[in-house]
């Protein structure tokens, strides 16, 4: 048996942005500020040298279905749940998480938000 170590994921660290409108009214991210998120997110992380191959993705997503919680975002291969509010926040998810790896627990989503 080999102990070469599968190997790594195309991203070290991929995270997805809600920025889902429902048209019917109900509880949406697009309420809240998530566009701005994802575009903090994704110049923060530039800024710092981490998007490519084997650092960070950051990508919108449709809706995540967790949107009680709204704005959301989620951290993979961890799958971390977040809520924020601010550009404070998303810089804070960006230098802990998605540059070293230590998740910011004061902005966790609760696990039992959902819709």
């Amino acid at each position: 048996m080999s102990s070469t170590p599968p190997p790594a994921g195309y991203y070290q660290r991929h995270i997805f942005f809600c920025l889902n409108k429902r048209d019917s009214g109900e509880a949406c991210c697009a309420d809240h500020p998530a566009q701005a998120g994802f575009d903090r997110c994704k110049s923060r992380a530039k800024e710092l040298g981490l998007l490519g191959q084997g650092k960070v993705r950051v990508n919108k997503a449709g809706c995540l279905d967790r949107c009680a919680g709204g704005p959301v975002a989620v951290v993979y291969p961890e799958a971390v749940w977040y809520t924020f509010v601010d550009t404070q926040d998303i810089d804070e998810i960006v230098e802990s998480h998605l540059q070293n790896g230590v998740v910011v627990g004061r902005l966790r989503l609760a696990p039992d938000v959902g819709r």
